[in-house]
This record gives structure tokens, C-alpha cells and sequence, in this order.
């Protein structure tokens, strides 16, 4: 009688694989989520910074001073103050998760960042004229 040498996994030991994997998945996942909503508020503290600073750089340009009144003349000018992507930012999916709310006036500006949805950010933030960034508390960020 001839035997046969069959080579292979039982379905026990495939099954602690996917249990092991899986284990693993729920730990890291988490994490990740973590870290991308952190990278997500970190870059939209940043484009704030950046658009406030390019509203206090159009103001003295202008005669009178003044500042910009619409995303637009930031985006428009020779050479622009910011690039056009800010012109699509406070809609659709906004920019890295965040869509951004803009009030100009001729003395003064506010730009919101508010999150697209929970997975992109769980905080808001705001810049003025001051040039100070707070948190939907109204705690200046850092």
C-alpha cells in the first residue's frame, strides 16, 4: 500500500493564523486612526497660519490698507498670496480633511477650519486678525 505524504496547513492552524491577525489589526487600527486625525489637525493649524499670514501681507500692499475681502484676491493676485487650491477649500472635501470657513471685511478677517467628518478631525480652529489660533474652546494653540 502506497502512502501519500500530503503537505499543508489543518484548518486549526489557519484559524489561529486569522485569529492572530486579526488580534493585531484591532490593536493597530486604532492607532492609525489616531495618528491620521493628529497629522490632519497639525496641517490644518498650519494652512491657518499660512492664509493669516498671507491676509496681514496683502493688507499693506493695498492703497488703502486694507484686507483681502475674498479668497479670491489671495488667489488671483501677481503673484498669488496662496494657491488655487484654496479657492475649492471650503467645500467638497476641503483640504487634508478639513473644509474652511472664510469671512473677509475690509478691517478685518476670520477663517474657520472645521472638520470634513470624525475620521479626519475632531477639532475646529479659528484665525483673525490677531493672528491668534484658537480651538473651538477659544484656547490659543501653540
Amino acid at each position: 500500500m502506497k502512502r501519500h505524504n500530503h503537505k499543508g496547513f489543518t484548518l486549526v492552524e489557519l484559524m489561529i493564523v486569522i485569529a492572530i491577525i486579526s488580534l493585531l489589526a484591532a490593536i493597530a487600527i486604532p492607532n492609525l486612526m489616531r495618528a491620521r486625525i493628529s497629522a490632519n489637525e497639525a496641517a490644518s493649524i498650519a494652512n491657518l497660519r499660512t492664509v493669516g499670514t498671507a491676509c496681514e501681507t496683502f493688507r499693506p500692499s493695498q492703497n488703502p490698507s486694507r484686507y483681502p475681502l475674498n479668497i479670491w484676491e489671495l488667489t488671483n493676485a501677481n503673484p498669488p498670496y496662496v494657491d488655487a487650491r484654496w479657492r475649492t477649500a471650503s467645500g467638497g472635501q476641503g483640504l487634508q480633511g478639513y473644509r474652511y470657513n472664510f469671512a473677509f471685511a475690509a478691517n478685518a478677517y476670520t477663517i474657520t477650519a472645521v472638520p470634513v467628518s470624525a475620521q479626519t478631525g475632531v477639532r475646529q480652529f479659528t484665525i483673525d486678525q490677531t493672528g491668534v489660533i484658537v480651538d473651538q474652546t477659544g484656547r490659543p494653540i501653540q
